[in-house]
């Protein structure tokens, strides 16, 4: 499969507006990113690529930030060689080990697991997955039915799995994702789970304890009424992939409408992972 890279020199730019720059090109496609001395990399799908979609977005920080790019076609094993040169191992609350296929093993922690992302999102290095394996290692998911829509690499369904989640359906939209999601539950010799390929249609017509939607606000918003048909009564839903302002307060407005209701949140960055349960 081949990809386009655009490669994005930045000047006089603050973290949180790069931060806004990567979501809205994830709107639009981009699925990974790389981030480098003098700005960052990002990567889509050559098919997925526009460069209308492009300019638009791009039109939207015109008044904000100082940028130029370039634009390259690059296959996709270019790209996994990149991430195995600068692919570093996570600790995650001083529980979790997250490592690739080529670093030592580390089985003195409580979880360790194994990841190869390739071209899909969640090493558990960006803060949205971060908080997400926060919330999973410091809430009960023992013998509870797990949904995790957006699954990128599999991770937060690997790390349910092994705190003893009874089934998990793992869901993604890109075939990328999905098969990543396959190839990282084999390596951590996980079997209770489902993996699809799909968006909320894709989601069984069947009820889950627990759900983890690590995606963006808009696809949030536009999926939680499904959600709320799937998740149990005192389910809990975990959210990430979005800002504080106004997003949460949106996120929030939007659960109520279905009976789901804020717990709490923690914030990384300008990045915010949000708990919510249904009455």
């Amino acid at each position: 499969m081949q990809y386009i890279q655009v490669t994005f020199t930045l000047d006089k730019i603050e973290a949180y507006q790069q931060d806004l720059l990567i979501n809205d090109l994830a709107e639009i496609g981009f699925n990974t990113f790389e981030d480098n001395e003098n700005g960052f990399a990002a990567f889509i799908d050559f098919q997925d690529y526009s460069q209308v979609n492009l300019t638009e977005v791009l039109s939207l920080f015109q008044e904000e930030i100082v940028y130029t790019y370039t634009v390259t076609e690059i296959a996709a094993q270019n790209w996994n060689e990149e991430w195995e040169k600068n692919f570093e191992p996570l600790m995650i609350s001083e529980q979790c080990y997250v490592r690739a296929t080529f670093h030592p093993a580390q089985p003195q922690y409580p979880y360790e697991i194994i990841i190869d992302p390739k071209m899909a999102f969640g090493t558990g290095h960006h803060q949205t997955t971060t908080m997400m394996m926060k919330y999973i290692l410091s809430f009960d998911v023992k013998d509870k039915t797990v949904l995790d829509m957006g699954c990128g690499t599999g991770i937060l369904a690997i790390l349910a799995a092994k705190r003893g989640a009874k089934t998990l359906v793992a869901i993604d939209n890109d075939e990328v994702c999905y098969q990543s999601t396959i190839e990282n539950t084999g390596l951590n010799a996980i079997v209770n789970y489902e993996a699809l390929c799909g968006g909320k249609e894709a989601i069984p017509k069947t009820t889950f304890d627990v759900i983890l939607a690590n995606i963006n606000r808009n696809i949030l918003l536009d999926q939680i009424e499904t959600y709320a048909e799937r998740l149990k009564a005192g389910g809990s839903i975990f959210f990430s992939g979005f800002y504080e302002s106004p997003d949460l307060e949106m996120i929030t407005e939007a659960c109520e409408k279905f009976n789901i209701n804020y717990v709490d949140h923690q914030k990384m960055g300008d990045w915010v992972a949000a708990h919510f349960t249904k009455d």
